[in-house]
């Protein structure tokens, strides 16, 4: 019996180096640029395990985007945690919890353009992404969801990716409670808190403040 678990965990070692080095190509690499023999060779595998542990390439793929995603932590808890945890994850880039090798995100932007992996991206987002938001929703809307998974997508791609300089900043609390009112009308809830009064709206003639000067920021 020991000698048994001991080859049960060894096995799971190696599927689990399998996996961090899978979700390393496919970080850095596109679909059709990744190979199984690559990745075998990272691992010091054969690249015959490789296709014994995970059946093929199309499946490899599909359990590093869901670990990398990890729907099953992000949309856990009650609907009025979703908010927050979604908002955190926008603010910060987070490594995927299971293994803490990558970005998702990296995964996604790298297999945009990429013939093979756009379908198997697009059944991900709505295994692990979607279907998952569905039941937090009010009317249980699919397109809904999808528009509200578009719209994350889109603000970590501008914040993360090409780092679009009003989106920037180590610390933006206005920014955080405008992601967080855009995910709350999407749900269904009430925005917390009113969003900041556009610049715009002063009246002519009012003197300008350097914004975050009432929290003592020099100028």
């Amino acid at each position: 019996m020991p000698l048994k678990l001991d080859i049960e965990n060894r096995g799971q070692d190696t599927r689990r180096r399998i996996l961090e080095a899978a979700m390393l190509r496919f970080a850095q690499h596109t679909y059709e640029e990744t190979k199984l023999r690559d990745i075998a060779a990272d691992v010091g595998v054969d690249v015959a395990l490789v296709h014994r542990s995970f059946g093929s390439k199309e499946k490899l793929f599909a359990e590093v985007v869901n670990i990398a995603v990890q729907p099953q932590r992000l949309f856990a808890g009650e609907r009025n945690e979703l908010t927050a945890r979604l908002t955190a994850r926008i603010m910060e880039p987070s490594l995927d919890q299971a293994l803490r090798v990558i970005d998702p995100l990296d995964i996604f932007v790298r297999n945009l353009l990429s013939p093979e992996a756009i379908p198997l991206l697009r059944e991900a987002l709505v295994r692990d992404v979607i279907t998952p938001l569905v039941p937090k929703l009010d009317d249980l809307a699919p397109q809904r969801a999808a528009l509200l998974a578009a719209c994350l997508v889109g603000i970590s791609i501008f914040r993360h990716v090409l780092r679009t300089e009003p989106l920037q900043g180590e610390v933006d609390d206005d920014l955080e409670m405008l992601i967080a009112n855009i995910i709350d009308v999407s749900i269904g809830n009430s925005p917390a808190v009113p969003p900041p009064p556009s610049p715009k709206a002063s009246k002519p003639g009012s003197s300008s403040k350097v914004r975050g000067s009432s929290r003592g920021r020099s100028s």
